[in-house]
């Protein structure tokens, strides 16, 4: 594999030093034919064969990929087999709102309102004051927050800052909401100043701001405690909403020593958390929570009589197995373990980014964070590889707790290896990615010190 790397071609721009950033490298997939089974016991007993053989193929690929999978934030360390056996012969759906069953009893409320509660705890809300649902991804959550401050502020503008995930711009499409964009600093923090100026245009509206608990792409933190003195000291007292994206860092920053928190004892109206991140899980999933003094400008208005329930969720139906899978594995690792895998994390991190910067490779890594972004690899191939998440001239490394020092250094020297022959001979010039990760990050030829 990695001799047919190296040996692959890498298109020049222009100049013919600096390498070509496709928009799109993935065009396509390979799809399976369904074909009408035949009849007969041979017939049938052949399809069945070959059906197995697939799905042997498959698995083998599955671990394959799994093992080099290093650029998206999943945690791909968990085995719920056991609990997965006991289940899959039942239809589990928690359609409807998890807090008032509805007639169709094969469901998993039971699980879904203990692992609410569990992060309301961590967030601080009490039971009587919050609502909130197991979601079937991160976006949901996204969509459901955004939702829930349009209709608290159905006249309010959504800021969100340009490095905000993409989820946050869908829901103001979906919504019709007035969207604007605010600037970022090069850490992908958001530009305070820029959101302050932006906020004083438009003062005469309320604002829906969403605060970033991990940037997408640099794994930034937008400071809660900012946001709101912002929003107080210009004029928006009483007249702001606050979602709170905590896809990943949201589950490992109460974690850490001296990190912001993220509270509901701050005027903060949501916040959404992905599960099959940081937790595990083999399917997408996540939390939203968010006030319940909010959630009845939705319910009130969803009465379902065909379900005897309310439904103000995203989806109506939602997977009842997540539920019990997010209760298996909160139940299973406790604080201390999801202490001991954010801490693992983070050390982690840390070293990637000083043997990248040790081999002469531009890398950032914010505080608190365990994304590490460095020089976007040439090679669309070696991107592919390790499934890195790229984004223009840098990509990065999610450390998650299955990322192990053994994972590292094996990317570390195929990465020094690819470079040796991508740079030979100087042909090609070593990127400057100041602009993307700041002067102090950049190893270039013109900043390195």
């Amino acid at each position: 594999m990695v001799g047919s790397i190296a040996n692959s071609l890498v298109e020049l721009g222009e100049d013919n030093t600096t390498p070509m950033v496709p928009l799109v490298d993935n065009v396509g997939t390979t799809c399976l034919a369904i074909t009408e089974p035949e009849v007969g016991k041979e017939a049938v007993e052949a399809k069945d064969a070959s059906i197995e053989d697939v799905l042997v193929k498959y698995v083998e690929h599955l671990k394959e990929r799994t093992q080099h999978h290093l650029g998206y934030p999943y945690n791909l360390d968990f085995d719920y087999g056991s609990v997965i056996a006991k289940l899959s012969g039942f239809s589990i759906n928690n359609l409807g709102d998890p807090f008032i069953e509805s007639n169709y009893g094969v469901h998993s409320r039971q699980f879904e309102v203990a692992v609410l509660d569990w992060f309301a705890h961590l967030w601080e809300i009490n039971k009587q004051d919050y609502w909130g649902y197991v979601t079937s991804c991160g976006t949901e959550g996204n969509l459901h927050g955004i939702l829930v401050g349009r209709e608290v502020f159905p006249d309010g503008i959504l800021y969100a800052s340009k490095e905000t995930h993409y989820s946050v711009f869908k829901a103001a499409r979906m919504y019709r909401m007035e969207c604007v964009k605010v600037e970022t600093l090069v850490s992908g923090e958001i530009s305070w100043e820029d959101l302050q100026a932006k906020l004083l245009l438009n003062r005469n509206k309320p604002a829906i701001v969403n605060a970033n608990i991990g940037t997408t792409v640099k794994g930034a933190v937008d400071d809660l405690d900012k946001v709101i003195q912002i929003l107080e000291r210009n004029g928006f007292k009483d007249r702001f909403y606050i979602h709170c994206d905590s896809a990943l860092f949201g589950l490992m920053m109460p974690f850490f020593n001296q990190a912001p928190k993220i509270t509901f004892k701050k005027p903060i109206g949501s916040v959404s958390v992905s599960g099959h991140k940081f937790i595990g899980c083999p399917m997408p999933c996540g939390v939203v929570i968010t006030r319940s003094i909010y959630e009845k400008k939705l319910s009130d208005f969803n009465q379902v009589e065909y379900l005897a329930s309310v439904d103000s969720t995203i989806m109506g139906s939602r997977n009842g197995l997540a539920p019990v899978l997010l209760w298996h594995g909160l139940s299973r690792k406790g604080y201390k373990g999801l202490r001991k895998a954010a801490q693992k994390c983070l050390r982690n991190a840390i070293y990637l980014k000083e043997r990248l910067r040790e081999s002469g490779i531009s890398a950032l890594l914010n505080p608190l964070s365990s994304t590490v972004v460095f020089e976007r690899p040439i090679d669309p191939t070696f991107i592919q590889q390790w499934q890195l998440a790229c984004e223009g001239n840098i990509a990065h490394v999610v450390v998650m707790p299955n990322i192990t020092i053994t994972k590292i250094d094996e990317f570390i020297e195929e990465l020094l290896e690819m470079r040796e022959a991508w740079f030979r001979g100087g042909k090609i010039a070593k990127p400057c990615v100041a602009e993307n990760i700041g002067r102090e990050n950049c190893l270039c030829e013109l900043h390195k010190i």
